[in-house]
């Protein structure tokens, strides 16, 4: 594998663009913006460097971001949910629309993970001569080591194959090293990368440590790369075929043996587990999971203050909120029953005059829904009116069309207890890896390398339980195909607005399908005890083969005529 370089910058300058770059985020060096603060200064104050290694944390979850793209992140590019109205025509409306072009993409999938890899490599090469004990400085550099990791986990997702720039340290604004490396060269740099920290870093963190990079993180990140090289986009199904920069030249199935074992490494860990309370209410740990701090169950998190940033983003205009997006009708129908059938089953016991009674207990815990309780600032439970008049008219500002484009408000995540146009905030923070997902890894490439064996229903279980199904278990001889839908489902209505679906419906190589459809909404009418549900068009979604990647943006490929763009842009 080649890891290519390119000439260094004098180090004060990079330095004094860090520092801008961090002052705008209000970090540390906010006290200290009009000093003569430098490399030197920095680094050889052991507080200093600290500060400077977490300041490389704060991006970590910048694409998981509910309101990534201003209106909605990559959940309102995909086929979970609608953009919230917008005066400027954003990234995730032009992917939902298939508009989306080099000129106009947002290029922080580019920026943001260059920049901290930049940080990264100078941190690499001064911390050496911090003042900070040898055991200490060995855990900061794997530390290091593993961010630079997980923001070249981002390009890769983005773009594929990007180029890999060592430990140099060069100018942003300038010209980059424009040749891209293989995709294959990417992921085995990844998980060498993970390998080399995984065994240098604490398997978990405790107490004041909790939520920094751990070996635990290491190894779910290796899992999560390795399973996205086995899938269809990459093994075998290059959307160019030979084209080394976008997947493998080649296919093979012991690429998935390789994701199985690397999930089944954390879970040998015994190290993490699912947060499972179904005593208080059946799934009730599935909503409980999100408002904990600390928990079980996460491996890596965006760690944050107290905040009201989901309620913001997701709670509908009564309670100051809806920023983000929208769930569609489609996401909604993705939920079975409380009995794990699907409402299609006949044997189900769905009925549309009740669309969600006797659902998965997690929908109600995902989506907002015409007469949800929810919070307001004066402390009382009240219902979201979101339900048409006789008249045809909306009853409030929370109304379909009037504050949601679909008739759905997210709720994913959510603190019941906290309301947007409330001084309090929740101790929350956003998961980037949790265990669930390892399970959902290891049961997908153990299907796809054994079939559906003992072990892919045993995970699939774990998952199923802790939603409150009942029965949780999936019928018995299912077939490979049969087993492959089945988690796929519920890796859609499990890991929603975490920002995964955009990505699996492109690894699973069916984006074709699932972005080419008319999304809907669900209306509702409400005279007396007369209810009627309705749905809608809300917007018809395309998307062409070119959007199985992002393109690079333009800005980059005018600085460096090699630099390859992806095909078809």
């Amino acid at each position: 594998m080649k890891v290519r370089s390119t000439v260094a910058i004098p180090i004060c300058l990079c330095v004094g663009m860090l520092f801008l770059h961090a002052c705008d985020k209000k970090s540390f060096l906010d006290e200290t913006e009009t000093t003569n603060l430098n490399e030197r200064t920095v680094f050889s104050d052991s507080a200093r460097t600290v500060a400077f290694l977490t300041q490389i944390y704060v991006d970590v979850g910048f694409a998981e971001h509910p309101t990534r793209f201003g209106n909605g992140g990559l959940d309102a590019a995909s086929d979970e949910a609608e953009a919230q109205r917008a005066a400027n025509i954003t990234t995730s409306v032009q992917f939902a629309t298939g508009t989306v072009n080099p000129a106009i993409i947002s290029a922080d999938a580019w920026n943001t993970p260059y920049f901290n890899i930049r940080r990264v490599n100078l941190l690499l090469k001064n911390l050496h001569g911090a003042p900070i004990p040898t055991h200490i400085r060995n855990v900061m550099t794997a530390e290091a080591r593993f961010l630079r990791a997980w923001y070249y986990a981002i390009l890769l997702k983005h773009y594929g194959g990007v180029p890999l720039i060592g430990d140099a340290i060069f100018d942003l604004k300038g010209k980059v090293p424009g040749v891209r490396n293989t995709y294959a060269e990417c992921v085995d740099y990844i998980v060498s990368e993970c390998d080399a920290v995984a065994a240098a870093l604490p398997l978990t963190r405790l107490r004041e440590e909790y939520g920094r990079a751990s070996g635990g993180a290491a190894l779910a990140l290796k899992a999560r790369v390795l399973l996205y090289a086995a899938s269809q986009q990459f093994n075998g199904g290059n959307v160019e075929q030979g084209n080394p920069l976008t997947g493998y030249t080649d296919a093979s199935n012991e690429r998935w043996k390789l994701a199985k074992d690397a999930a089944f490494a954390v879970m040998d860990s015994k190290a993490y587990k699912l947060h499972e309370n179904n005593t208080t209410a059946p799934g009730y740990g599935f909503y409980e999971l999100f408002t904990l701090r600390v928990n079980e169950e996460y491996i890596f998190a965006r760690m944050q203050a107290r905040n009201i940033e989901l309620e913001k983003a997701w709670q509908p205009p009564s309670r100051d909120g809806a920023e983000g997006g929208f769930p569609y009708q489609e996401f909604v129908d993705a939920f079975v029953m409380a009995n794990g059938l699907p409402i299609t089953d006949a044997a189900s016991g769905y009925n549309p005059s009740q669309p969600y009674t006797n659902r998965d207990p997690r929908l109600a815990h995902s989506v907002i829904r015409d007469q949800s309780l929810l919070i307001q600032n004066n402390g009382l439970r009240e219902p979201v009116n979101i339900y048409l008049g006789p008249d045809g008219r909306g009853v409030s500002q929370d109304a379909v069309r009037a504050g949601t484009p679909t008739g759905y408000y997210t709720r994913k995540m959510l603190d019941d207890n906290i309301s947007a146009n409330n001084i309090h905030g929740s101790d929350r923070c956003f998961p980037l890896m949790r265990y669930a997902e390892v399970l959902l890894n290891y049961a997908e490439a153990t299907n796809e390398y054994d079939g559906p064996v003992s072990e892919v229903y045993a995970a699939m279980a774990l998952i199923r339980k802790r939603a409150g199904l009942f029965p949780y278990e999936l019928p018995a001889n299912l077939t490979k195909p049969q087993m492959r839908a089945a988690i796929q489902a519920e890796r859609r209505v499990e890991l929603a607005f975490e920002g995964h679906r955009f990505w699996d419906v492109r690894r699973w190589k069916i984006a074709d399908q699932t972005e080419n459809r008319q999304m809907t909404g669900m209306e509702v009418k409400r005279n007396g005890a007369t209810v009627t549900y309705t749905t809608f068009p809300v917007r018809k979604h395309n998307f062409r083969p070119a959007m199985y990647f992002w393109a690079i943006p333009q800005s980059e490929t005018a600085k460096s005529p090699e630099l390859k763009q992806n095909p078809s842009w």
